[in-house]
């Protein structure tokens, strides 16, 4: 094979490669010794003494990068970012944002748009109601004294708002939702 075929073979998978230290630094525009300082930060990959995993350094350093343009990254007093940090934070959302589910799904939590839908329906039908109260009272109040009007208006106001007061909880649940071990006792207590 000519020297000219071997430079244009094509490569398939890089993944393997590992570098110098000196050619990561020539790469990223900084000194070996910065490479080595990476590579302690848990920046830069290591795959022996003195060896360096070409894609994950290459891509662990542009994040790092990425998140610095974005003013996330948490700074050494030397400016550069303390990747273990990062990863610590990142750690700690993924968590939260765990809790957050699993408390939708038991109930705990409701998503803003569940309770919107669950409050519009309820408020419209309430609206409905109480809207319905003059064409259904009016002609059984005709030609009566005050007391009995008052008390008749006031039976029909209160079973309108009895409505408001007779949700089911259940409604605000999100199509996620898992019952607990609890609800599952109680199912099995009625059969």
């Amino acid at each position: 094979m000519a020297k000219s075929d071997v430079d244009s073979a094509k490569i398939t998978n890089i993944d393997s490669i590992t570098v110098s230290a000196s050619v990561l630094g020539d790469m990223f525009g900084v000194t070996d010794r910065r490479i080595r300082q990476m590579a302690e930060e848990g920046i830069i990959a290591r795959a022996a003494k003195g060896r360096y995993k070409l894609v994950e350094s290459v891509k662990n350093y542009l994040l790092t990068l990425k998140l610095a343009a974005e003013g996330i990254g948490v700074e050494l007093a030397d400016g550069e970012i303390n990747f273990d940090e990062e990863k610590a934070l990142h750690e700690r959302v993924k968590r939260h944002i765990s809790e957050l589910k699993l408390q939708i799904m038991k109930g705990e939590v409701h998503k803003a748009g569940d309770v919107e839908t669950v409050m519009m329906d309820m408020l419209a039908a309430f609206k409905t109601r109480v809207m319905s109260i003059p064409s259904k009272a009016a002609p059984i109040l005709e030609n009566r004294d005050a007391a009995y009007i008052k008390d008749r208006l006031t039976s029909e106001v209160m079973e309108a708002l009895n409505e408001l007061k007779e949700y089911d909880p259940k409604e605000f649940y999100s199509d996620e939702y898992v019952e607990s071990d609890e609800d599952d006792e109680q199912k099995q207590d009625r059969i």
